[in-house]
């Protein structure tokens, strides 16, 4: 094998911090924090957004994310212009 080539395949510790969830498995992923695992090591952290312990398919229950006005967003361009355009459609045909 070539020396100096293969990334650091070690321990590291992926934690969920919305649900808890810590795993201890091995990886090659980069960061520079650290943890104090429950048998007393020290192995490198690396922070994830969603695992198993908090995403949808695996605990059955829906997360309900505010989605910021994005539904009065979509409705104020795309749900005047169809009310638009049905009120259009009913004044031409009133007028004929």
């Amino acid at each position: 094998m070539k020396a100096d080539i293969h990334p650091n395949y070690r321990p590291v510790v992926f934690m969920d911090a919305s649900a808890d969830f810590k795993i201890l498995t091995k990886s090659t992923v980069e960061t520079d924090e650290t943890i104090e695992w429950e048998d007393g090591n020290t192995y490198p952290l690396y922070k994830v957004e969603i695992s198993s312990a908090s995403h949808p398919f695996y605990t059955g229950k829906m997360k309900i994310i505010d989605s910021a006005g994005r539904v009065e967003r979509f409705e104020k361009r795309y749900g005047r212009r169809k009310r638009k355009a049905v009120e259009g459609e009913e004044t031409t045909e009133s007028n004929e």
